[in-house]
């Protein structure tokens, strides 16, 4: 057997087990650029946002975020942002949000102010239903685990626009580059 033919006869057994093992999963495989994991084609910027800052709000620590420790951090920045003390944070104070917390760039005053009248009271900030437990906690219990944000996470990078994907191969580039990649203008 030439070395060329035990390669071959090497690659195409490597294949084969991959394709096995792949074939044993329950779990089906995203297909990146084409779904949103939580259903839906679009993940929104707001929900993504909210996905990825999830398990920031684990206040004592346990892996496990509850719905009053997400209140309990949204009356804390709600307080602290609050500097004339009037209940209300309005423009000019939405930045002292955005200081402790990005989020609040894309969960910004218009998301959160639900009457329209420029401004956030206590009660619009505090008691809106915050996205991450809208989308992860299926059972209702109130309670993000570590392994339920982890996923999450995970899922908010896949592209959802359905855009097909890029692949960085330089044959495939448009205009000088591509040409010369595949062979053309030397």
């Amino acid at each position: 057997m030439t070395l060329r033919t035990k390669t071959l006869s090497s690659a195409l057994c490597a294949t084969i087990a991959a394709s096995m093992l792949s074939a044993c999963s329950t779990t089906p495989l995203p297909s990146i650029g084409s779904i949103n994991p939580f259903g839906g084609n679009q993940l929104s910027e707001v929900d993504r946002a909210f996905l990825q800052a999830a398990g920031s709000w684990d206040s004592n620590h346990d892996n496990v975020v509850t719905c009053n420790e997400w209140k309990s951090y949204a009356e804390d920045l709600f307080n602290g942002a609050d500097t004339n003390h009037d209940d209300s944070l309005d423009a000019s104070e939405w930045p002292n949000l955005i200081k402790v917390d990005r989020l609040f760039e894309t969960a910004n005053l218009q998301y959160y102010d639900a009457n329209g009248d420029g401004k956030v009271s206590r009660a619009e900030f505090v008691d809106k239903a915050n996205p991450a437990f809208t989308l992860i906690d299926k059972s209702g219990s109130c309670k993000l685990d570590g392994s339920q944000i982890a996923s999450a996470r995970s899922k908010t990078e896949y592209d959802v626009s359905g855009a097909k994907p890029e692949s960085g191969d330089p044959r495939e580039a448009g205009g000088q580059a591509g040409k010369v990649a595949n062979g053309g203008m030397r």
